[in-house]
Formats: C-alpha cells, structure tokens, sequence
C-alpha cells in the first residue's frame, strides 16, 4: 500500500496544454519600428522635392503627414484585429474574396490613371489600390479553402479547382499591376504546398508561369515590360531613359560607404524619381550607409521569424496557413524591392514592406500582422 502510494507520487504531473492569451510583443513592436523607421525615411528623402515645389504647396512635410496619417489608421487597424479572433474571418472570407475581385474586374473602366497605370481607385478624398486588399482577401479565402477540401487537392481535380480561385485575380490583378500579380501568385502556391506538400505544386505553379509571363511580356500593350528586362542587363546604355533611376539607385547605394553621409543629406534624392517610394532602400543605404542597410535587414529578419513561430504554433490549419501566407508575402516583398535596388532584377514596382511610402499598402500590411498577433494570442502553452 505504501509503495502504491509511493509509486503514485513520483509520478511526474500531467502536463496540460493552456491557451496563452496574450501578444507577441516581439512582433507588434518590431512592426511599429518599421512603421515609424519608414515615416522618418519618406520625410528625409522627400522633403526636398516638396519643399521646393508647387505642386507640393511647398510644404516639406506634405508626404510625412500623410504617411503619418496613414500609420495611425493602420495602428489602429492593427490593434483590432489582433483582438478579434482570428476565426472569425472564416465567415467572411467568402464575401471579402468576391469584393475584391470585383473592385479589380471594374478597376480598367473607373480608376485613376496615374502615371500611365490605373491602379488605384479614388472615392472622394481617398485612393486605394484594390490589389493590396486583393493580397488580404486571397491570403484568407484560399486558407479557408483548402482546410475543408484538403483531401481533394491530392488529386488533378481538386488542384484545379484550388488553383482557379488562385488564378482569378491574379489574372484581374496582372492587367494593371504584373509585379503584384506574380507575387499573389507566390504566395497562394505556398499555401496550397503548406496545405498539402507535394512539390508538383510547385512544378505546376513554374509551368503556369513560364507562359503567363511570355504572354504578359510579348503582348503589344505590355512591350514596355521586355524594355525592362534589357535595361536591366545594361542599365548604362540607356542612362537618360529607363535605365536612369537604376544607375541613381547604384550611386545612392556605393556613396553610403560603412556608415553613411547622415540622416536627411543624401545627395541621390535629388536625382532618383520619387525616392521615397520603391527605391527608398537606396537611400537607406546612402544615409546610414551598410550598417544602416543590415540593421533594417536584421528587423525584416526578426519579424519573419516570429510569423514563423507563430505559424508554425498556430492552434489549428486555417491560423498556420494564414500566417504561412503573411510569411511568404513580406518575404518576397522584401526581397524583390532590395534586389531591384541593387540591379539584381528588373524593375518591378514592389514596395519596401512598412517602409516605402503609400497608405493603402501600410494599412493592409498591419492588417495581416494584426492577424498574425491574433493567431499568436490562441497559441497553447505546456504548464
């Protein structure tokens, strides 16, 4: 009876499995030091173009207030997504999905044109491109999908099926934007490889690519993008046309040196069309030199190693493959802008994530991470 009771008290207590409900404050504050890093960055490498504009009214904090503005709004959106659970979206999913598709079906007929593309939608005093709501919506729908037809997509049909609500707006999106188009398209391949790893997925997302690019490239009306891709094989010949912002992006990028001529004193901003946009790395670089450069690669690399904890510690499918997807779209985001800044790939439009300049893309990039914090709040822990 004695060793009965001795036997029982050496055991080892059952380990139970409690939900965590709290945030990952690793990830919420690495995301608002991108945010502001980028608001200080649009402000040094604008505010000499607008100071000196009229278009501008000459105010040279005219994109710092509203990209501040925008960090706000996305802050906030941030902030209630992340408690709201994340669940809940499944209902939704559906709905969000067909929106989005039908903002890019009537984008061609009511958009703004600017600059040559008509990307954005304008309401009033507000503009939004419907493609970043697009990366949201498929992100969700598509993790939705496929955790309720999971044993399908081991068959041609099932794929197929996975892969047309994939190809939809990736199509819709390719008319206006290819860059985000091609990126949709990564992204959605790594939730259905997530989903069900067969790397035939993979086989069939690079053959359905190798003629969705051939027709995007040879088409008449897209010809400009096969001009891309030769001056990005020798920007110098063509340095007063295409290949100009490229050769001021490489000269940004080499006076840096180590550590940089200072905040707020390059000389290339002057130079490189709208700076605080898609080449804002360059600046970086020039600014706060190498070290500057590594310490931002260095957050990017902090902040996806969270998702993929979280991703990998979601407590069921739908949270994995949502975040797995909000992995891989600031991974490539991330990695196409700096390849471009370095002339190690075509131009192609692709924002620096939390960073670049433009309210659409922040406010939807903190919405994905508030969902991200979301998961990480249900995560379970061993006590």
């Amino acid at each position: 009876m004695e060793q009965t009771r001795q036997g029982k008290a050496g055991r080892k207590p059952h380990k139970k499995r409690v939900k965590a409900d709290t945030y990952d404050f690793g990830l919420f504050f690495v995301v608002l030091t991108l945010v502001l890093f980028g608001v200080v960055m649009i402000f040094s490498a604008s505010y000499y173009e607008t100071m000196s504009s009229k278009e501008y009214g000459y105010d040279m904090f005219y994109y710092l207030k509203r990209q501040g503005m925008w960090a706000v709004v996305g802050t906030v959106g941030m902030i209630v997504a992340m408690n709201v659970p994340y669940q809940l979206w499944k209902k939704f999913s559906l709905m969000l999905y067909w929106i989005s598709n039908g903002l890019l079906a009537i984008l061609p007929f009511v958009g703004k044109n600017v600059k040559g593309q008509t990307r954005w939608i304008e309401i009033g005093p507000l503009q939004f491109q419907p493609s970043e709501f697009t990366k949201v919506a498929v992100i969700l729908y598509l993790s939705y999908y496929v955790i309720n037809h999971r044993k399908e997509l081991g068959n041609l049909k099932g794929f197929a099926k996975a892969a047309a609500i994939l190809a939809l707006p990736v199509l819709l999106i390719a008319m206006t934007n290819f860059s985000s188009a091609l990126l949709l398209l990564m992204v959605g391949v790594t939730i259905l490889f997530v989903a069900s790893p067969r790397i035939w997925y993979f086989v069939a997302g690079i053959g359905a690519l190798v003629p969705f690019v051939a027709v995007m490239v040879i088409l008449p009306q897209f010809r400009y993008r096969l001009t891309r891709i030769t001056t990005w094989l020798d920007p110098w010949s063509d340095l007063q046309g295409n290949g100009y912002q490229t050769v001021q992006s490489l000269y940004a990028v080499a006076s840096g040196g180590l550590f940089g001529v200072g905040l707020g004193q390059s000389r290339q901003k002057s130079f490189i069309p709208e700076a605080h946009n898609d080449i804002i790395f360059a600046i970086i670089c020039e600014e706060l030199g190498i070290f500057g450069g590594l310490i931002v690669l260095m957050l990017y690399a902090y902040l996806l190693y969270r998702l993929f904890v979280i991703a990998q510690n979601a407590p069921d499918m739908f949270g994995s493959l949502m975040v797995s997807g909000i992995f891989i779209h600031i991974a490539l985001q991330v990695i196409l802008n700096i390849a471009v800044v370095v002339n190690l790939m075509p131009n192609t439009g692709v924002t620096l994530p939390f960073i670049s300049y433009g309210g659409t893309s922040i406010v939807f990039l903190m919405a994905e991470m508030g969902l991200a914090l979301s998961v990480a709040r249900q995560i379970k822990f061993e006590e």
